[in-house]
């Protein structure tokens, strides 16, 4: 407990405060890193210049970055997600149609036949268990 006397709680609350304000901040520095270089509209010369500005400078860096494109980084962000999402209900759109339909389009199938009199009632059952299982 000689530790404690030593650490007063301001001194705690401080430290704190410094790791969670430096956990922040590289999280930006990586959320503008990775904008610049997903960006399509600008070519690789002004990415090379916003880097070696953020680079180099980091703090001014990093906040004149927020200050030029803070709306245009939300609104790709934005994008990226409804392409995502509209990618990803094209998928399950696509799978969900995809092949045979599942049980209930073979039981259906099983049932026209049946219904037509193509198979007996017993070769519907087999089918029908064979499709729930």
């Amino acid at each position: 407990m000689v530790f404690a006397a030593d650490y007063p709680f301001l001194d705690i609350l401080w430290t704190m405060l410094i790791f969670f304000a430096w956990v922040i901040w590289f999280w930006i520095l990586i959320r503008i890193v990775g904008d610049i270089f997903r960006r399509r509209d600008v070519g690789g010369g002004k990415k090379t210049l916003w880097m070696i500005f953020v680079v180099f400078a980091p703090f001014l860096g990093v906040f004149a970055y927020l200050l030029a494109n803070g709306r245009d980084m939300a609104e790709r962000d934005m994008q990226r997600a409804m392409d995502s999402q509209a990618q990803f209900d094209s998928y399950v759109q696509t799978v969900a149609t995809k092949g045979n339909g599942g049980a209930a389009s073979e039981i259906d199938r099983a049932k026209r036949l049946l219904d037509d009199g193509t198979i007996t009632r017993a070769e519907f059952d087999a089918l029908k268990s064979k499709a729930l299982a």
